[in-house]
């Protein structure tokens, strides 16, 4: 069967997004004749594959997915993910459930930066150290030591790629480290301020600081964090470092004024969202990156390489996180589900079922703010393809950062951040 390019209307959300690959049927809406035999003309495709050609060989690009085979393909990708990545061959059958491409030299991300982290908890107490015991023991709620501390592993191991890269050193700068620090620190009084803001009543399994001890408290506790975390970003003693991590702050706040605004126009609503992403979650993780390679190369093309690995691996991780908002059960996540609903926020999945349920544009705008949006909002997204599109989108962001991070000279270090990117899709809480 040969398909006419001529018959498909494009996604307008993800025309700006050209390495996006979706599957097809309906196209979000657009039009209403189903095409047959899908599953002899379309394959999930490797990352190493897809670094070769961003388009399905041979098929043009298509930017929907149908519900009922979306849905079914998404069902398959949650059940074997973790058994397998789907390939494409030139057979008529779906997938080939071969080994990963990283499986051949699996590398554990947690595994190989244990040693760097040892001890990371306890040295962010000791930043913290104060005299105030109430002050102390708010500080100390959250740096328990069983949080899983993604931002500081992918930041040693960004440190040991590009100090490999550059001069073949295994060893991670005591700079290098503390940058991992200030980014766990700065990340976790982010929170402490979101908690507020949200008015937030669990957080990693756990009642929040601002139901324990008050929003008053909690606002103070969080700033405490972060001039802990500015003293320590001083103590490294390099301007250009501490231009590069102020500037996670910044976004920091801009993000969340974003997040309090919304857009009446479809395609600028998307742009906005993606950019409030990238504020409130993705320039921690770049920044940091970025950092850690200034330190440890002086080559402003490998600063390049870990600022947009980071950038495009933290702005999956959010997509995933707003995937999970409406797949994920409230214990299992740790917080509530359907959170971003409540505080009136449209994140991917209501984005992209909004081109399906053209209602929705109203509930959008009024922030679901009556009774019931909630509710219908979330029905309408489960209905679409709003969480499969969603979770194709992060696959493309990994994609992207795969491409960046095999510029590096090759390591374990390198293999485990390409790992990382296929954790960050199979992720579940």
């Amino acid at each position: 069967m040969h398909l006419n390019a001529s018959r498909w209307s494009f996604h307008p959300f993800v025309m700006n997004f050209p390495s996006i690959i979706m599957l097809p049927g309906y196209a979000a809406g657009y039009t209403k004749e189903k095409i047959p035999n899908l599953s002899q003309e379309y394959f999930f495709r490797s990352l190493q594959e897809r670094e070769e050609s961003n388009r399905i060989v041979g098929l043009p690009e298509v930017k929907a997915l149908s519900p009922s085979v979306g849905y079914a393909i998404y069902s398959v990708f949650k059940r074997n993910t973790r058994r397998a990545r789907f390939h494409h061959t030139s057979t008529s059958h779906w997938c080939s459930c071969s080994k990963t491409i990283s499986d051949e030299k699996y590398q554990d991300p947690f595994q190989l930066g244990r040693k760097d982290l040892k001890n990371l908890y306890e040295d962010i107490k000791k930043e913290l150290l104060v005299s105030a015991a109430e002050l102390k023991e708010m500080c100390d709620y959250y740096f328990d030591g069983k949080g899983k501390a993604f931002r500081p592993m992918i930041v040693v191991l960004m440190a040991r790629a590009c100090n490999i890269h550059h001069n073949n050193s295994k060893e991670v700068q005591a700079s290098q480290r503390s940058v991992a620090i200030i980014a766990e620190m700065i990340h976790t009084a982010s929170l402490v301020h979101d908690d507020v803001i949200d008015d937030a009543n669990s957080r990693r399994g756990k009642r929040t600081l601002n139901q324990i001890w008050g929003e008053r408290k909690a606002v103070l506790a969080g700033d405490f964090i972060l001039s802990a975390a500015s003293v320590a970003l001083a103590r490294i003693g390099n301007t250009t470092i501490i231009s590069v991590l102020t500037q996670v702050i910044e976004d920091l706040v801009r993000g969340e004024f974003l997040q309090l605004g919304s857009k009446e126009n479809e395609n600028e609503r998307f742009a906005h969202y993606l950019e409030k992403t990238f504020k409130k979650t993705a320039s921690l993780i770049a920044n940091s990156c970025k950092a850690v390679s200034i330190l440890g190369c002086p080559d402003p093309k490998v600063h390049e390489i870990a600022y947009q690995y980071g950038k495009n691996v933290g702005i999956a991780f959010q997509l995933i996180d707003d995937v999970l908002d409406f797949t994920s059960c409230a214990d299992h996540l740790g917080k509530p589900t359907a959170a971003d609903l409540k505080l009136g926020l449209a994140t991917g999945p209501v984005l992209f079922a909004c081109r399906q349920f053209p209602e929705m544009n109203a509930m959008i705008m009024r922030r679901f703010s009556k009774p019931g949006d909630v509710e219908r909002a979330r029905k309408y997204v489960l209905q679409s393809d709003g969480v499969q599109q969603t979770t194709y989108l992060a696959q493309r962001y990994c994609h992207a950062a795969t491409r960046e991070i095999r510029k590096l000279r090759p390591s374990p270090e390198r293999e485990a951040l390409v790992h990382l990117t296929e954790m960050v899709l199979m992720r579940d809480k």
